[in-house]
């Protein structure tokens, strides 16, 4: 292969990895959701715009491993009144922007505008943001080291907002 395929290439299924991340949460498959995330990896959605640091500034999610998992077990439960009946959601995405692929550091990041619509108890609610990826590579192929979503309204008050984004 040339440069020119392999840089395509690296760059196809970086943008694949994204689609299919937006897809599982669509699809509530949240157990093959969370197994894109790498150990150490993070979720963030500050509740400002321009933050800068997730331990030091609002948030309306900084969640690790534990949190996600403690997130999704809720989202599961009988017992969660928000999802009687269950809800759903939507991710319309422009395509991702791949800001860097350095694969000496193992470090891949990317940009991606969206509009999430998510429907719940006859309610539609519709946030645009832009979701940052953070990415490394594995032996099982891309995972997600911070997934960080800048929401348009984010230092406004938001509507409980029950799946991940």
């Amino acid at each position: 292969m040339t440069v020119a395929s392999d840089a395509f290439e690296l760059e196809r299924a970086l943008h694949a990895f994204v689609v299919r991340e937006a897809r599982l949460l669509d699809d509530m498959q949240l157990d093959e959701w969370e197994a894109l995330f790498a150990d150490d990896g993070h979720y963030w959605l500050p509740a400002s715009v321009g933050a800068s640091d997730p331990l030091r500034e609002a948030a309306h999610l900084y969640d690790d491993r534990l949190l996600r998992q403690v997130h999704i077990e809720r989202l599961r439960s009988a017992h969660a009144h928000s999802q009687q009946s269950p809800g759903r959601s939507h991710h319309l995405l422009q395509s991702p922007e791949v800001l860097e692929a350095n694969e000496a550091d193992n470090c891949y990041r990317l940009r991606t505008s969206f509009v999430y619509t998510e429907l719940r108890g006859g309610r539609t609610v519709s946030l645009p943001g832009v979701a940052h990826h953070r990415l490394r590579r594995s032996s099982a192929g891309f995972l997600i080291v911070l997934k960080r979503v800048d929401l348009l309204h984010a230092a406004e008050p938001l509507p409980a907002i029950e799946f991940y984004i």
